[in-house]
C-alpha cells in the first residue's frame, strides 16, 4: 500500500485519519505520518489497515489490475 492509495481509500469511505485510527486500532500519529510520507509502515500495520478497509468495500489494486466497481486509480509513475 503506498501513501496515495491510502489517502484515496480514506477518501473514498469519507473517513478522516482519526476515524480510520480508531477504527483499526492504530495510532494517529502512525498514519498520519506514513500519509506524509515522514515514515513507512511494519509489515503488521499495513496488513491491519488494509483489512480495516477492505472490510468497508475498498478493494487495492496493484499494477495491471481491473477494478469491479467504481473508483479512482493513478496512472504509472504518479503519487
Amino acid at each position: 500500500m503506498t501513501p496515495a492509495q491510502l489517502r484515496m481509500a480514506r477518501n473514498a469511505l469519507q473517513l478522516g485519519v482519526r476515524d480510520l485510527a480508531e477504527l483499526a486500532g492504530i495510532s494517529f500519529t502512525t498514519i498520519n505520518r506514513f500519509e506524509t510520507g515522514k515514515s513507512g509502515l511494519q509489515l503488521s500495520t499495513a496488513e491491519t489497515l488494509r483489512k480495516t478497509l477492505e472490510a468497508r468495500g475498498i478493494q487495492f489494486l496493484e499494477g495491471g489490475q481491473v477494478a469491479t466497481g467504481p473508483g479512482v486509480a493513478m496512472r504509472d509513475g504518479q503519487e
